[in-house]
């Protein structure tokens, strides 16, 4: 759809409609990614990730479907980016090249942490980044976008207000109000008020904490439980964490010091985004203080503390190979403590379970949030998001960033602080969203969107299709039939080879096999002399599965993937 510039009576030109088209973000967690749309010019708001869920058998990563912008790419202005977290960045190295580089704006940790990730990827080259200043304005087509300093669980945050002719659109990124944040950098409330003194015409809110009454615990009460473990700690000390929670970070090198520890890093992501934020200036790191991984068997394990990734259960990472004893560097011994600095992300609960059976079988003693306050949210909770609404007084309430009944809370939040009903709108990942300058708002159409899975160097290329034979495969196994035969009578050499693999135990099912193989050389028979002995092969190999598929189910009632294999000799 397209729009025409239209005119009033008098002739001015009237405003066009601001469009927002959510990729990723609306009915989930992760995967973050708002194009927001006026007239012929386009600017994109964060390009995240999300982790696979269990259905996702070998994927990697997900990140979002850019189908929409494809042919739309000569009017992307721009790629705003609100913080550095993986569900705001993490698509980053994936999206770019299909975007064609549009700049990248961010501020200089949250680009930081994008040029360690675009480096690993080696495309860094190809990227423009520029990096923008809280307060200072930018002007990207016909939006002037302005950073407004905010707190979240990482330095750096901002909300986006992005100035259009048809009015004021803010973007709040992920926040909370902490007032005692770990780099002392508050929210700038004076801003937030000012964009509600000017009018805000539509609100992008954060909704993730909706459901949590009272207020989000400031990053300050996570050193007091650290002040707690490490006095009490005799032996070594592992937290567990976010490569990129750099305030997290700092509070453990804080209180580390304080007791005469070394920190050591392990995880490439973790030591690349440390040593980035330490050339930034984001991380102080008083001299001797930091030891190489390679020297952790050579430090006393009282005056050790070793920073590292898999707080979320992931396969590779270093406090999963740790748990299951195949670190190189790091083995877990009795008198360990490990911190678990974070809440499992939905889907990731079992593996993190996995992990602390497998410290605590070792002699660890485990800390999670469970048992400590070793994490806090960097999201809003239900009294912030009313201050949020009470500062910034929008027109017009669309809420970002959760699943859906935390979407339809937020806007339930908003009408009870004076937003009204008609100008709310719970929408989902690929509804297009038009405001216009007199607050109306409607979903009017809706975006090709959807996954799009990552695994291994392929982006992309799994669908549905392979998702669904990897399930089948999962749950049933696999049959692969391989009849020789006569490349000039068509006539079969031996019986055919049946191999099977999480389907059944050959050694234990040779009657059933055998009686697959019977079936298998009557199908085989019956269908080629049903075509006068000029066999088509990829019509045999058809019949030989359904027969054979057809004889499996009505054995055992179960559905193998069946690959037959012709071979002509």
């Amino acid at each position: 759809m397209t729009h025409s510039r239209a005119s009033n009576r008098g002739g001015a030109q009237r405003a066009l409609p601001l469009r927002f088209v959510p990729l990723g973000g609306l009915g989930e967690i992760g995967k973050n990614m708002m194009v927001i749309e006026y007239g012929d010019d386009i600017v994109i708001i964060d390009g995240g990730l999300m982790f696979p869920d269990e259905e996702m058998l070998g994927v990697d990563l997900v990140i979002p479907d850019t189908t929409y912008l494809a042919d739309k790419l000569h009017r992307i202005r721009g790629i705003f980016i609100t913080h550095g977290h993986e569900d705001h960045i993490g698509g980053l190295p994936f999206l770019l090249p299909q975007l064609n580089f549009p700049p990248v704006y961010a501020t200089k940790l949250t680009l930081g942490l994008i040029t360690v990730k675009l480096r690993e990827r080696r495309i860094l080259d190809r990227a423009q980044l520029v990096e923008i200043e809280p307060g200072a304005p930018v002007q990207a087509g016909a939006f002037n976008v302005t950073a407004i300093r905010i707190n979240h669980s990482v330095p750096d945050a901002v909300a986006l207000a992005l100035r259009t002719p048809a009015g004021l659109a803010l973007h709040t990124g992920d926040y909370k109000f902490d007032f005692t944040p770990v780099d002392g950098l508050r929210t700038d409330l004076g801003a937030l008020s000012r964009l509600g003194d000017e009018g805000v015409l539509a609100l992008c809110g954060d909704s993730t904490r909706v459901e949590s009454p009272g207020y989000t615990p400031s990053e300050r009460v996570i050193s007091d439980s650290f002040e707690t473990i490490f006095s009490q700690a005799k032996g070594r000390i592992l937290v567990a964490t976010f490569a990129s929670l750099i305030s997290r970070v700092q509070q453990v090198v804080d209180v580390a010091v304080k007791h005469k520890r070394q920190v050591a890093l392990v995880g490439r992501s973790m030591v690349n985004n440390v040593q980035m934020a330490i050339e930034l200036g984001y991380l102080n790191v008083p001299v001797g203080t930091l030891a190489r991984a390679e020297d952790i068997n050579q430090i006393p394990a009282s005056k050790l503390v070793i920073v590292c990734t898999g707080s979320q259960g992931e396969p590779t990472s270093a406090l999963t190979r740790i748990a299951n004893g195949d670190h190189r560097l790091v083995q877990a011994e009795p008198g360990d403590t490990v911190v678990l600095s974070s809440t499992p992300i939905v889907g990731n609960e079992r593996a993190v379970a996995r992990n602390i059976d497998n410290l605590m079988r070792q002699g660890v003693n485990v800390y999670s949030q469970g048992m400590a306050q070793v994490h806090v949210s960097g999201h809003a909770s239900r009294e912030e998001l009313k201050l949020m609404l009470a500062l910034t007084r929008p027109k017009c309430m669309i809420p970002i960033h959760g699943e859906y009944r935390m979407l339809a809370r937020h806007t339930e939040l908003a009408q009870s602080m004076g937003v009204a009903p008609d100008r709310t709108v719970v929408a989902q990942d690929g509804d297009i969203i038009e405001v216009t300058a007199d607050a109306k708002i409607e979903i009017v159409d809706h975006a090709p969107c959807g996954n799009v899975y990552v695994d291994g160097t392929g982006v992309g290329d799994v669908g549905q299709v392979v998702l669904r034979d990897r399930r089948a495969l999962s749950s049933d196994g696999v049959l692969v039939v391989v009849l020789t035969v006569d490349a000039e009578t068509g006539e079969p050499l031996a019986r055919p080879d049946i191999i099977s693999r999480g389907f059944v135990y050959e050694r234990e099912s040779e009657a059933l096999l055998e009686a697959a193989r019977g079936q298998v050389i009557q199908a085989f028979q019956k269908h080629t002399r049903k075509r006068g002995g000029n066999a088509d092969w990829n019509y045999v190999k058809n019949k030989i599965h359904d027969t054979l598929s057809e004889f499996i189910y009505d054995t055992n009632k179960r559905r193998p993937m069946i690959l037959p294999v012709v071979v002509e000799v």
